[in-house]
């Protein structure tokens, strides 16, 4: 057993005779710590005992074992351990500084104030000195509290510092410790982000790292502000299981809840045991830190340039991972920092033939700043300024290079901005610019790409022309010659072997070859350099046969002194060249069309930014015109009528309607006014406006929407990644037919000449035989590589995928990349969260029920007394009550109130006075949602009370102070709580006088909402983790049967896994920190866009609107774009399937041939019509 030693605190073992299930234990007893007294519980499974630490003074064990009986365990008290005089190392003193205190009636209030506080040992408060000397117990009770305890003591202002501490029992001041707190239920680097955030803003914490692998957290605090058992409810209240380290169990108690998920974490250790973590030995064992960097990427025409560049990648020592996506032109890689860096990477791709530059969606990054300067002449200039910034407080690395005149700053924006940095050094004498690289809404337009392939094509058409003009004159004068005999004059040779028309298509052709063609033999030499074949190839391999092949008969012709001039390919790679490039260019300018979404998001954002400084009445003094990248958080920023919002702020002053549809999509302005929030992006309509910046960088919306639509499309959905494996065999398979079809035709035609004379165009008999059938099979076999496309295979998935989430991003459905694209319209059930998901989240008073009668106790009043009671309440529903009361009576301020008192799980008491000016000055109130009740009158006066004695709370609040609730008024109670919705009773001076419902109400679309997925045929869910009561009331107003009520955070996911069970693709749709486990192991997890940064980051589609109408769509999208990718990829199977066999003459028995430049029309046209296919989704 064991015994814990604490100031005025005792400790009994309870012996638990019965076995307990985990969720019992952790309900049940997390219950038992919440009593008055209970200071800590810990439960031990096991050993079937309870440990509970509690103050004598305020409960006995008995009650204690009372209260556990009552649960329906059997409980007996096994020992019971005291220790009312605490040793002097469990103590600490410290001298508070107290200002406000003017008589002995202020030093009687603070000492019984603080005598009543659990851990506090002594208190002495002089009054001369104004200050209070206390003796209390760290490990109990922190600073912080004392403070706020002192500074709320009703009807004084105190102001309370804290200068020091007094060593007087304690030698030396208490140094920081260190606590392990394990933590179940993070899932990504989100869920780091938000604790480590959340804890290190406490007061007292030293500093917290977060190991997400060891699922712990190790924390240095400052034992006299805070303490582990705080630190450890703080992370549990963001909704994951915490409990404390076992080393630190002698010290500090451990709740029932986290002992049981200790438990529970130890039954699932993993095979490789963790490093032990202790104070002693605060170390976390981390794997090396993997970095990830974006690259642009040029040149890419098909799925085979994507596997080259993965492929060859990956091969290279500190490449982790790599994602190309081709629409985009972008790669994503994770890499080892100690062995790669950026450039490398940049390296590594240009000598595979590619174009590649570093991305850098914004100069400002998360702290990294660059910048030109001016004016340095030597080292020591470089040193003056790299030592100012290094000394600057932020500042985590500067380094400035003489040469280039560029600065490089890393910093905590914390603690300093970018436009502080820049004054830092304009302040040494040097000019300071910002370093604007090429954004990527430069490259998403593809126009380097469009004027490329636009100049190729007309190059090619220069030449192309001619030829099509001679062909055509050979194909009439063919038909005629044939009917009348003899040769036309183009067959007359100049010179022996040279006839004119094989001379013009020579001049024609070979400009077209080597200038034209250019593109395709550097891309085509660089990928067969590294042992990958993509179209490239082919066409080359189309192009160059045909050349060299009519170029050497044509020579052997020549010196053989032949009289007739032979027949040659040197019509074919000029109208290849022509009829590829421009498919080439209509495929990026339809590609361009496909990015045209996230291109449009990213020029929302506003360039500059005016930042003013603020006097008194908020005027204006001072206005300063800055880049957008220079503005710091907390800066105020004026936006005019028409003018764009630089940063994500809160308006202070000013009023007007903003146009925010390109973000959210919704279509009407919104109104904004002092305490509205805005978006970075959307355009302020009308009315100057005052905001002050809240998240300014990478940090804004836009940006991060923006961040999610370019993750989106790099990704790969799975139907993509067999076209990718296809497209990687495809050239090489095609080559093969390509040379089998030459030996085919080859051997036919030795065999029956009459088969190919038949279909060979031009054909006389004054044309050797031998030359016909060579002739006739080469030209089968360049149709073979010229009709063949990968590209239409290539393409099939990433455009469809890109129209998809664009199409998404406009309309507000944000989703991350092609597997959640293509997995949500497998779903077959939808699990929603109720608070904040399918209700508001946020409690409003829905009705207000008057118990007496109206002439003597006008509704005015009793609004002005409630709200004024509950206007000192922290509780949801007392501040939504004083909300409703505020808007009814039209005013801001409302009346005094003192002598307050809360009773967790009961309800409130005060005194309120001062309402009589508050009810002659407030507006008339407008009484759509009150009614009256009939009651019995009783003789009392509430006109002349000038304060009046006020009660709010429950029916057991009520009895306890000897008030009545009639049958009547329990119905009308009763009525409302069936509805998932809380009744609370008020009394004035004794009389019970009025009752007020107040609930989270339903959204107005999710009832339509969970239609439709019904009527889809789609399973819906709600899962909550309030009472079965309430989560019925909820479920059946918005038609949903299936209910899971009372679920914990952590058991949410086990409800998701049981549906998995039974083979339902499951979406979870929630929006808080609690939900993030379930969104991550769902199928699909669907976050609301207005919920927390970890719920967003844990989920597969965020909506940015808060509208459930928007899952349903999300839906549908899916449906439409994977079915959109199915029709592309079936129509490039069926085209090569098809284009293939044509082109090799298969089915030359029915009269089908194909010249070599019909085959270069068909595949330039099926790659173009696969893009267009997809451009079909934005209809």
């Amino acid at each position: 057993l064991q015994f814990f030693f604490n100031c005025c605190v005792c400790v009994a073992f309870l012996q638990i005779v019965i076995s307990l299930a985990y969720h019992c234990s952790f309900v049940d007893f997390h219950w038992i710590g919440s009593l008055e007294g209970v200071v800590g519980v810990q439960v031990s499974l096991i050993d079937k005992e309870a440990s509970l630490k509690f103050n004598p003074v305020m409960v006995t064990p008995e009650v204690l074992r009372k209260h556990i009986e009552d649960m329906g365990f059997d409980a007996s008290l096994l020992a019971l351990q005291s220790q009312l005089h605490p040793s002097v190392a469990d103590c600490s003193e410290v001298t508070l500084g107290v200002e406000g205190m003017h008589c002995g009636s202020c030093v009687k209030n603070i000492t019984e104030t603080l005598s009543e506080v659990v851990g506090v040992n002594s208190v002495f408060v002089s009054l001369e000195k104004g200050s209070v000397d206390l003796r209390f117990d760290p490990s109990l009770l922190t600073l912080e509290t004392v403070k706020g305890l002192l500074e709320e003591i009703p009807q004084r202002n105190f102001m309370v510092s804290i200068p020091g501490w007094n060593s007087r029992l304690n030698s030396a001041s208490i140094p920081p410790q260190t606590v392990t707190i394990g933590i179940e239920g993070m899932t990504c680097n989100s869920c780091v982000q938000a604790t480590e955030g959340m804890v290190s803003q406490r007061a007292g914490v030293h500093a917290i790292k977060v190991n997400l692998q060891e699922k712990k957290a190790i924390v240095t605090f400052d034992s006299s502000l805070t303490s582990p058992e705080e630190l450890r409810a703080a992370i549990e209240d963001m909704g994951f299981e915490a409990w404390l380290d076992q080393g630190y169990s002698e010290v500090y108690d451990v709740s029932s809840s986290s002992q049981m998920s200790s438990d529970l974490k130890q039954s699932h250790t993993s095979k490789s045991s963790p490093i032990e973590i202790t104070r002693d030995n605060p170390c976390v064992s981390e794997d090396r830190e993997t970095r990830k960097c974006f690259v642009h990427v040029t040149g890419m025409t098909c799925a085979s340039c994507v596997a080259n560049i993965e492929k060859n990648l990956l091969k290279h020592k500190g490449i982790k991972s790599v994602f190309v996506a081709l629409m985009a032109g972008k790669a994503e890689v994770k890499y080892d920092p100690g062995l790669l860096d950026p450039a490398q990477i940049v390296q590594l791709i240009s000598r595979l033939g590619f174009g590649a530059s570093v991305m850098e969606e914004n100069t400002v990054q998360d702290g990294v700043l660059n910048l030109s300067v001016t004016g340095m002449t030597c080292a020591s200039c470089v040193h003056n300024i790299e030592s100012k910034l290094m000394r600057t407080k932020g500042i985590l690395e500067a380094s400035v290079a003489l040469a280039t005149n560029k600065a490089h700053v890393k910093f905590d924006p914390d603690l300093i901005g970018s436009r502080d940095i820049v004054r830092i050094i304009e302040g040494l004498g040097f000019g300071v610019s910002l370093i604007k690289t090429e954004g990527l809404n430069n490259t998403l337009d593809h126009q380097e790409e469009i004027r490329q392939w636009k100049h190729s094509f007309l190059f090619s058409l220069v030449f192309g022309i001619p030829v099509m003009g001679l062909m055509i004159y050979m194909m009439v004068m063919d038909s005629q010659h044939k009917e009348h005999g003899g040769s036309m004059p183009v067959d007359q040779n100049i010179l022996p072997g040279l006839s004119i028309i094989n001379l013009a298509f020579f001049l024609l052709c070979t400009p077209v070859q080597f200038l034209g063609g250019r593109y395709f033999y550097i891309q085509a030499y660089r990928s067969l350099r590294h042992g990958v074949a993509n179209m490239d190839v082919l066409i080359v391999l189309a192009t160059t046969i045909a050349y060299v092949y009519s170029f050497i008969v044509l020579i052997v012709a020549m010196i053989e002194g032949a009289k007739q001039s032979p027949l040659t390919f040197f019509d074919t790679p000029p109208m290849l060249f022509v009829f590829i490039a421009l498919g080439r260019w209509l495929e990026h300018v339809a590609k361009s069309k496909t990015s045209e979404a996230l291109a449009k998001l990213m020029s929302l954002q506003a360039t500059d930014a005016t930042i003013v400084t603020l006097g008194r009445d908020n005027t204006i003094i001072r206005e300063e015109q800055v880049s957008v990248e220079l503005v710091q958080r907390g800066d105020v920023v004026k936006v005019a009528p028409g003018g764009k919002f630089p940063v994500d702020g809160k308006v202070i002053e000013g009023t007007s309607m903003a146009d925010e549809s390109l973000i959210t999509g919704e279509p009407m302005p919104v109104i904004k006014k002092p305490g509205s929030c805005v978006i970075a992006g959307s355009i302020n309509a009308h009315g100057a406006l005052l905001v002050e910046a809240t998240h300014v960088g990478a940090e804004t919306t836009l940006s991060q929407i923006v961040k999610l639509v370019e993750e989106a499309q790099t990704s790969k959905a799975p139907i993509q990644q067999l076209a990718d494996k296809l497209s990687g065999y495809f050239v090489p398979f095609i080559v093969v037919i390509s040379v089998l079809t030459v030996v085919a035709w080859l051997i036919i035609g030795f065999l029956d000449f009459e088969v190919v004379a038949k279909y060979f165009p031009g054909y006389n008999q004054n044309i050797p035989r031998t030359e016909v059938i060579v002739r006739f099979a080469f030209q089968a076999s360049i149709t073979v590589l010229s009709i063949a496309c990968p590209c239409s295979l290539g393409l099939a998935t990433p455009t469809a995928v890109m129209v998809g989430t664009g199409v998404g991003a406009q309309n507000g459905i944000l989703i991350k990349g092609g597997e959640p694209l293509e997995m949500a319209h497998k779903v077959g059930a939808v699990m929603f969260d109720k608070t904040g998901t399918i209700t508001k989240g946020v409690p409003q008073v829905t009705r207000v029920l008057v118990l007496w009668d109206r002439a003597r106790l006008p509704l005015r009043k009793v609004l002005a007394v409630v709200g004024t009671a509950e206007a000192s309440s922290e509780h949801p529903l007392g501040m939504a009550v004083a909300k409703h009361c505020k808007e009814e009576l039209g005013t801001e301020t409302l009346g005094y109130c003192h002598d307050f008192q809360a009773v967790p799980g009961c309800g409130i008491s005060c005194k309120v006075s001062n309402i009589e000016d508050l009810l002659q000055n407030s507006p008339k109130t407008q009484e759509t949602n009150t009614s009256v009740a009939k009651q019995t009158p009783l003789l009392v006066t509430l006109q002349g009370s000038p304060s009046y004695s006020v009660l709010i709370g429950n029916r057991q609040w009520m009895m306890r102070n000897g008030l009545e609730v009639t049958a009547d008024v329990d119905h009308a109670m009763s009525s409302h709580e069936t509805k998932g919705q809380t009744a609370i009773l008020v009394a004035i001076d004794g009389v019970l006088c009025a009752m007020l419902a107040v609930a989270d109400t339903v959204k107005e679309e999710s009832a339509l909402a969970v239609h439709t997925l019904s009527s889809m045929g789609i399973e819906v869910f709600m899962i909550t983790g309030d009472n079965r009561r309430t989560a019925r009331a909820i479920a059946t107003q918005v038609g949903i049967r299936k209910v899971f009520a009372e679920v914990l955070p952590s058991h949410k996911v086990a409800k998701v896994q049981e549906l998995q069970e039974r083979g339902l693709k499951v979406a979870m749709v929630g929006d808080g920190v609690n939900d993030s486990p379930a969104l991550a192991h769902a199928d699909l997890g669907i976050a609301i866009g207005t919920g927390t940064d970890v719920a967003i980051e844990a989920a597969d589609i965020v909506l940015i609107r808060n509208d459930l109408l928007d899952v349903v769509a999300s839906i549908e999208l899916s449906k439409k774009t994977v079915q959109r990718i199915r029709i592309n990829f079936v129509f490039a199977l069926i085209y090569n399937l098809l284009g293939i066999p044509i082109a090799a003459g298969v089915f030359m028995p029915v009269g089908v041939v194909l010249q070599p430049w019909m085959g270069s029309v068909a595949m330039a046209a099926s790659s173009v019509s696969v893009v267009l296919s997809s451009l079909l989704l934005r209809l």
